[in-house]
């Protein structure tokens, strides 16, 4: 098979399990590396080497690994280019001082206890072609890594970039970054000089270098950012040009004696930040080197991890051993530093284990060591599942000791106002402001009055890692944005005076569904109202996402089919008799209570002659006999007898501006799964439709209403 079929195979193969490892991580709530760093050791001689070592040397021949070391290699060099890219100075204007000090203990601990580890590794894993003292830099750098791409979409995700401990964590990854990559290129120049003295030429050219990456050619990329501001356009030309700089820095560490990454990321921290120009350039470079040549480094390196050599008890120890110091370390180290700095115990405890995160940072020091001859095949394995450890327990650690509700809370405190006493609540998701005007015009119906809040709810969801959008500074730019819009729609509705009442709010949220029930919980809400849509694989209007929150949320909800609904003044609730159309007609009621205007034709599919004296449900009477006279009047019950309740509802919805029913059998819509045939109803009705589903017979959406003390909370 020619090489360049068999590379080309190669690469199919670790995308896709990449792409289906990674998701799976993300699905039970693991950053993307974690996935990817799997996937590569599965197609290494840890896993697919062990089970079917005859397919390995078939897909992976010696001959193909130079290639893939090139690729990878490439795929490094643009990523820390994004990493610098990234790396805003604005970071450091946050608790300067405090992170300052913070982050170098969080480095010297480690380093200290990995230096005095090494005595132990040393005669074990090394050999006498590498000094001790570069052993003990580069296990000292290893042990002292944060990976800041990964710990600011964690901070992301978790809605602290505007918080106390994100802005700290934030600053400390920063400057923890740049130390780290300063001691990681000093270990370098040691391993290729051997010594420490021979190593000073190298040090003082690199601290020219950087001089130079951070004077004159930061000048000159000032004057490319004025050209982007002017012109308001980067194009291939500029761009071809960057990337020129890219490599051309890259190629000039390679040759002073550190490595060819520190180039790309000198030339991306050199970079203006403007934030348009970042944010272009950073979505023009990201997807390709994410997607395709990142993906390839995994590869290799899981090609190189060799788990088997960990074949001995003691061996595994000395692996505890490793990822023990690498742990305790880094969270004691910041630990104390933060306290002493006066931040509270939970924070500086969070703030420990956010800075454990070393994910993709650790795989590529670990790789430059293993190039360099500097550690083991065995060493390397050790620190490779010293990584895969540490960034798999952050976010359940993180979770333990700052719970997300706390979060959620401190959040929602800072986003609401506080309201007196709101005696009813409702959650409105609106996925698009522009478009669903039509979910706040039918929540102000429903709310009514000044002692009512209405929440709506817009939340974004990052789809992957690493990329651009997942910094906390195009995180907080994304929710600025989308709280502009909202505020421009509540301002256009009727009436005005009712606008008080509501109060957005935009989140960053990894699971829509779950991160709107658990808002609906803690802000105590009476009712949900989602906009429809139509999944990408199904047809059921009330699948997807949709579904989803109506199947979750530990609270009533409402499904708004909107069709170019302009103004409420006739309402046809349709009535079967239980749960969900006691909330659809308790909903029907309030409308016609906050608009005189309004009126209420139901239906109940029977004769009223076939029926005993109390046909009606208990509910139903209920509801009706607390109403004020001046509502009943405008309620007309309408008994019929019709085969098919379904189409007598399509019917009459012509003659109406609302259809409100509730998810019974009776109209084909199935409680749990809201199943199929909810799509005809919501397709052929003329009239907007409100689908209702009732979680709890013990919610009343009438007695904060009404204010009555007679009706019944089981209603």
């Amino acid at each position: 098979m020619p090489i360049v079929v068999l590379v080309l195979i190669q690469i199919l193969t670790v995308i896709i399990l990449s792409r289906i490892m990674g998701l799976g991580c993300r699905a039970i709530r693991q950053p993307l590396v974690i996935g990817e760093i799997i996937a590569g050791i599965m197609l290494g001689p840890s896993l697919l080497g062990l089970i079917a070592p005859d397919l390995m040397t078939t897909m992976f021949p010696p001959e193909t690994l130079p290639i893939l070391n090139i690729l990878s290699q490439i795929g490094l060099i643009f990523f820390m280019f994004l990493i610098g890219l990234e790396l805003n100075p604005s970071y450091l204007k946050e608790q300067l001082d405090t992170a300052i000090l913070t982050s170098h203990v969080s480095i010297l601990v480690p380093f200290s206890l990995g230096s005095v580890l090494a005595l132990l590794l040393y005669p074990l894993v090394s050999n006498d072609g590498v000094s001790f003292t570069a052993f003990a830099l580069f296990l000292g750098s290893a042990m002292s890594i944060t990976a800041f791409p990964v710990l600011a979409r964690i901070i992301t995700e978790n809605n602290l970039q505007k918080s106390h401990l994100g802005t700290l964590a934030l600053t400390c990854a920063a400057v923890d970054d740049v130390t780290a990559w300063c001691l990681l290129a000093l270990a370098i120049t040691v391993i290729r000089t051997n010594s420490v003295i021979g190593a000073i030429p190298t040090i003082i050219e690199s601290i020219v270098y950087i001089t130079f990456m951070l004077t004159a050619v930061r000048w000159l990329l000032e004057k490319l950012a004025i050209h982007y501001q002017r012109t308001q356009k980067l194009s291939q030309l500029v761009l071809a040009l960057i990337y020129i700089g890219v490599v051309v820095s890259a190629l000039i560490t390679e040759l002073i004696g550190i490595h060819l990454i520190f180039g790309a990321f000198l030339l991306g921290a050199a970079m203006p930040k403007d934030p348009k120009l970042v944010k272009e350039i950073a979505e023009k470079t990201e997807d390709f080197v994410l997607i395709f040549l990142l993906p390839i480094f995994f590869a290799y390196s899981g090609l190189r991890t060799q788990i088997g050599l960990l074949n001995r008890p003691e061996l595994w120890l000395l692996c505890a051993a490793v990822v023990a110091v690498a742990i305790s370390g880094k969270y004691i180290g910041t630990y104390y530093a933060a306290r002493f700095c006066g931040v509270n115990k939970r924070e500086a405890s969070a703030l420990g284990w956010l800075m454990n995160t070393r994910g993709l940072t650790e795989l590529i020091v670990l790789n430059i060591g293993l190039s360099f001859g500097v550690i083991s095949p065995l060493l390397f394995t050790m620190l490779v599942i010293m990584a895969l450890v540490t960034t798999f327990m952050t976010s359940p650690l993180l979770e333990w000791t700052f719970p997300k509700a706390k979060i959620r809370l401190e959040a929602l405190a800072e986003e609401v106002p506080k309201v007196v006493a709101p005696n009813y609540g409702i959650l409105v998701a609106v996925a698009n402001p522009n478009t669903q005007k039509g979910l706040l015009e039918i929540a102000i119906i429903i709310a009514g009055n000044a002692s009512s809040i209405i929440y709506p709810l817009s939340l974004i969801q990052l789809d992957e890692d690493y990329l651009y959008q997942s910094t906390p500074e195009e995180a907080n730019r994304l929710i600025n944005e989308k709280e502009k819009q909202l505020k421009r729609l509540v301002n256009t509705l009727e009436p005005v005076e009712l606008r008080e009442i509501v109060h957005p709010i935009v989140r960053i949220a990894n699971d829509v569904s779950k991160e709107t029930a658990q808002i609906a919980v803690s802000e105590q809400i009476n009712l949900i109202i989602v906009g429809w849509h139509r999944p990408a694989f199904s047809d059921n209007r009330l699948g997807g996402r949709v579904g989803q929150i109506l199947n979750t949320s530990p609270v009533d909800a409402a499904v708004l089919v909107d069709k170019n609904l302009k103004k409420v003044k006739s309402i046809l609730v349709a009535y079967a008799e239980n749960i969900h159309d006691d909330l659809a007609l308790s909903l029907a009621l309030r409308m016609l209570g906050n608009d005189p205007s309004i009126t209420l034709k139901v239906f109940r599919f029977a004769s009223a002659e076939s029926l005993p004296d109390n046909a009606l449900s208990y509910e139903f009477m209920n509801m009706l006999d607390i109403c004020p006279t001046e509502v009943k009047s405008r309620v007309e019950v309408i008994y019929l007898e019709d085969l098919d309740p379904m189409n007598k509802v399509i019917e009459t919805s012509k003659e109406v501006d609302l259809t409100i029913a509730g998810t019974s059998r009776t109209w084909g819509i199935e409680r749990q799964t809201l199943g199929i045939y909810t799509d005809k109803l919501a397709r052929e009705c003329h009239s907007s439709l409100l689908i209702t589903r009732r979680y709890s017979p013990m919610m009343s959406h009438m007695a904060t209403f009404l204010g009555t003390s007679n009706l019944q909370t089981n209603q």
